[in-house]
């Protein structure tokens, strides 16, 4: 249950900031927060009586009532332990604050591993030949799940998993390969759950040339996880992949497995959305833990309140509609676009599909479920707000997702089939175009098999990227 007070506070003429305190559970009734004004004229938020068992998250809108409530910008990640905040962002117009006080995590702690099982050198070599893929294996591969301590997409303490593959026999440091996986909607389909089917596979065939690779569920995804699948949603991708790789190295110490400083980060679709997300934070907020080596997104929806956004208005029918109720669904739970998912969409759809997002349910399932032109599941109120206002709520959820406002340091290299029919290419060349605008040179943007869609293009980009990768001394 919340519980929460508010107050008003004027900053300058014409400008009005607020703070709603909100604080959940039990043995938090005292916990406060209140505004403040700073010698310098920002804007900060205090809170007093915070639990030590707790953290808190600060958030903004332009609106008391109304808008989506959006975590703040600051200069260290959410949550915080700390009593206050300070808003260094210039102040154009009304903003309202909330202080949300949430259970503390031990990021990245260990708290489980389990052996899946392992592949010696032989037979990756003899599954590569049937399958004709163009790699020969080092090392035989040994994989595990690991169980660790992260956030959710307000802060507050999850469990998620991931799989980890290791090359057996492999000598000297390994150098990590953080592997971001593609759409999945069953949790049973999460590569800790099914390591040699899907996008496992691509983590054995790292590790097999050497690489200790780790590869995160994400939250809601993989065995004993609960709660939809936050899609999408750029920080809890990224966090769900820097606390795998924090467990990663809590796992190889206690075996005395050496590991590299060499970090390369790769990953295609969702995954490719992923590991752009995890760049980002690593060198906006862990230069002193993680150090970039190379950078792989592949075929990603990277300028979703743009391009893709486009793409879903244009009318046209697609080739897998279940991408966007999926969207609309995580959305609705990290953001409260509306009082429920059901109250989004139109008949028959309010009730056929919320049922179909318990992460029991198979990508063709809901696909089938679905019209080929998935927005018409829209209400004509919300479509046609959706086709005109830059504010949005859905539109507004889909810019803070967006990856393409940022400077990359590291060395980058996107991959994408011109063909896709599932994830535009023009998300890529937006990307890298951005870059470009922000100064950033030396990015390529990579046709791997022009005219390719979207399931031709995987195999041969990540066997690309990893040859890319290979160069790194």
């Amino acid at each position: 249950m919340f519980r929460g007070s508010c107050v008003s506070f004027k900053v300058t003429l014409a400008l009005w900031a607020a703070i709603c305190g909100l604080v959940q559970g039990q043995n938090s009734t005292n916990f406060s927060a209140a505004v403040y004004l700073a010698p310098a004229g920002q804007v900060g938020v205090r809170w007093t009586n915070q639990s030590a068992a707790t953290a808190v998250t600060v958030q903004s809108r332009p609106s008391l009532h109304t808008g989506l409530w959006l975590n703040a910008s600051h200069t260290n990640p959410w949550p915080v332990a700390g009593g206050q905040w300070l808003d260094l962002s210039t102040l154009s117009a009304s903003r309202f604050y909330r202080a949300i006080q949430v259970p503390k995590a031990q990021r990245g702690a260990l708290l489980g591993s389990a052996s899946l099982g392992s592949q010696t050198q032989f037979y990756l070599a003899y599954m590569a030949q049937l399958m004709g893929l163009p790699f020969t294996p080092s090392y035989g591969v040994s994989y595990y799940r690991l169980q660790y301590e992260t956030v959710d997409p307000q802060g507050a303490r999850a469990v998620a998993t991931g799989l980890l593959c290791l090359p057996t026999g492999a000598t000297g440091p390994l150098r990590v390969f953080s592997y971001q996986h593609g759409t999945i909607l069953s949790r049973l389909k999460a590569p800790s759950s099914d390591p040699t089917g899907g996008e496992g596979v691509l983590g054995i065939i790292a590790a097999s040339r050497g690489y200790a690779v780790a590869l995160p569920d994400y939250l809601g995804l993989g065995t004993g996880s609960t709660g939809l699948h936050p899609y999408h949603h750029a920080v809890s991708e990224a966090n769900a992949a820097i606390d795998m790789l924090r467990a990663t190295r809590a796992y190889c110490q206690n075996r005395s497995i050496s590991l590299s400083a060499k970090l390369f980060l790769g990953g295609y679709s969702q995954g490719g959305h992923a590991t752009m997300a995890l760049h980002r934070e690593l060198e906006r907020y862990y230069t002193n833990e993680f150090t970039v080596t190379a950078c792989a997104p592949m075929a990603g929806a990277y300028d979703l309140s743009g391009v893709t956004a486009a793409d879903f208005l244009s009318g046209r029918e697609m080739p897998n509609p279940y991408y966007f109720a999926f969207l609309l669904g995580s959305y609705q739970q990290a953001y409260g676009l509306g009082a429920s998912l059901a109250e989004l969409l139109v008949p028959p759809y309010d009730t056929t599909l919320p049922p179909l997002l318990d992460g029991n349910h198979s990508e063709s399932e809901l696909d089938a479920a679905m019209p080929r032109v998935p927005v018409t599941i829209l209400k004509p109120g919300l479509m046609a707000d959706f086709q005109t206002n830059a504010n949005n709520v859905l539109r507004v959820a889909l810019r803070d997702n967006d990856l393409t406002q940022w400077r990359p340091v590291a060395p980058m290299r996107l991959w994408h089939c011109s063909g896709d029919q599932d994830v535009a290419f023009a998300n890529s060349q937006a990307a890298t175009n951005q870059f470009y605008l922000q100064g950033v040179r030396g990015i390529q943007l990579i046709n791997t098999v022009p005219e390719g869609d979207h399931g031709a293009c995987v195999q041969p980009s990540v066997l690309d990227a990893l040859t890319w990768f290979d160069t790194f001394p």
